[in-house]
């Protein structure tokens, strides 16, 4: 395949594929108001966060994690800003201290940190203002969770990204993707280009689930469901994708590989695909091989509608599972356009009300309805051309699908946020 192409995937997979402690939202707040304090030189005074909805919506209900069980946004600023090491990244809370948590708890009931809802910006906005005295500092993150687009001290503007800049990996250009060349790919990838990538995210990601089916982490989802249908192979990969984000959701500080910014959808990826190759009795090249496909095919969904709308990420990372099973079962390029197409058109309008439990139970829905498209797809059916959102190829169901995520849903968005904050 084409050397660019090739260069280009392998730069996708190692900028997405990154180690996060805990859900990624509260995580990127910790990252801004680490960073900010770094600028700041001092412990502030004060704090102002002004946040998208999008943010709001997915801090609001879920634990900051390396919080000792502590919730929202005010908590997750307090303690990037008292122990967060921004350098980090994703990571950011694993050096804070216990003497922080219980500082935080006491912080969080003052009024040391204000939190203002901005509108009219992307998705994902993040804006930190502190004070020290005489001194002041902000930084903004847009776009991505990590991408820092200004920094500003003492009204003196320190640094801004260039317009546009919607990534703080140059090299990535996720334009290049297409299911064709995805496929390509797989089948081309030498393995220790992207080795370590990998094998970094099955194991942290079967490590979270495993702990997910040990303990009993919010509503369990994993653990029911395994009661229910450990002894069926699609059951089994459901309930273990949803076991890692029980853990996640609920306060378990192990870190995940993410994808798409978002370690639910890392492991909705990983878990399902294997499973399916242990099953299989697949070896660890083909396993590779398929997650290397199965994560650039959610990266390509998830690209058309953007990090963070009302559209579940759990069904572009649950297609991308889909195809990675596909891809292990010897599936053509037609097999896994129609899985696509079948899992799009089945569960495309599942929405996000936020990181929270019941995550775990829409992972669990979307792994199911990737096996039985694929499984349609196997039997030569798929949803027709002008059924729906399907169109006339692959790549227009996916323009199509990210239209309505990114568009159509924008409304869908706004009245969630208001129902969650009761307005």
């Amino acid at each position: 395949m084409d050397a660019r192409i090739y260069e280009g995937y392998i730069a996708i997979l190692r900028h997405e594929l990154v180690p996060a402690l805990g859900c990624t939202e509260p995580i990127a707040i910790a990252f801004a108001a680490a960073r900010c304090r770094e600028v700041l030189g001092r412990f502030p005074e004060r704090i102002d966060a002004k946040l998208s909805g999008n943010i709001i919506k997915n801090v609001k209900s879920v634990i900051v994690p390396n919080s000792g069980g502590q919730r929202g946004m005010a908590a997750a600023a307090i303690l990037g800003a008292l122990g967060g090491d921004a350098n980090l990244q994703f990571e950011v809370l694993q050096s804070v201290t216990q003497a922080d948590i219980e500082r935080t708890r006491e912080l969080a009931e003052t009024d040391l940190c204000k939190i203002e809802l901005a509108e009219g910006k992307d998705n994902l906005y993040i804006h930190i203002d502190m004070a020290a005295g005489e001194d002041s500092a902000s930084v903004t993150v847009e776009y991505e969770h990590t991408n820092v687009t200004e920094i500003v001290k003492n009204g003196e503007v320190l640094f801004k990204a260039e317009a546009g800049a919607r990534s703080n990996d140059a090299a990535v250009d996720k334009s290049l993707l297409n299911v064709r060349d995805i496929l390509a790919f797989a089948n081309e990838l030498k393995l220790d280009d992207v080795r370590p990538v990998l094998e970094r995210q099955i194991l942290l990601n079967t490590a979270i689930s495993e702990e997910g089916l040990r303990g009993d982490y919010g509503a369990s989802v994993g653990k029911v469901l395994m009661h229910m249908t450990g002894d069926h192979i699609a059951g089994r990969a459901a309930a273990r994708a949803a076991a890692g984000s029980d853990a996640r959701m609920n306060g378990c500080s192990m870190p995940v590989v993410i994808n798409s910014g978002s370690g639910n959808q890392g492991m909705t990826i990983t878990l399902p695909i294997c499973e399916f190759a242990d099953d299989w009795g697949k070896g660890e090249d083909v396993k590779l091989r398929a997650l290397a496909l199965g994560n650039l095919i959610s990266v390509h969904i998830k690209r058309h509608i953007g990090n963070l709308s009302a559209f579940c990420g759990a069904v572009s990372a649950g297609c991308g599972a889909a195809c990675g099973i596909a891809y292990m079962d010897g599936a053509s390029y037609d097999e896994i356009c129609m899985t696509i197409t079948n899992m799009l058109l089945n569960v495309g309008g599942i929405v996000c009300d936020g990181a929270k439990s019941s995550c775990a139970a829409k992972i669990a829905s979307a792994v199911e309805a990737g096996v039985l498209s694929y499984h349609m797809a196997r039997e030569g059916k798929c949803f027709a051309e002008g059924e729906g959102l399907a169109g006339a190829d692959i790549e227009e169901t996916i323009d199509n699908i990210g239209r309505m995520g990114k568009v159509g849903m924008q409304s869908t968005d706004v009245e969630i946020l208001n129902i969650m904050i009761g307005k």
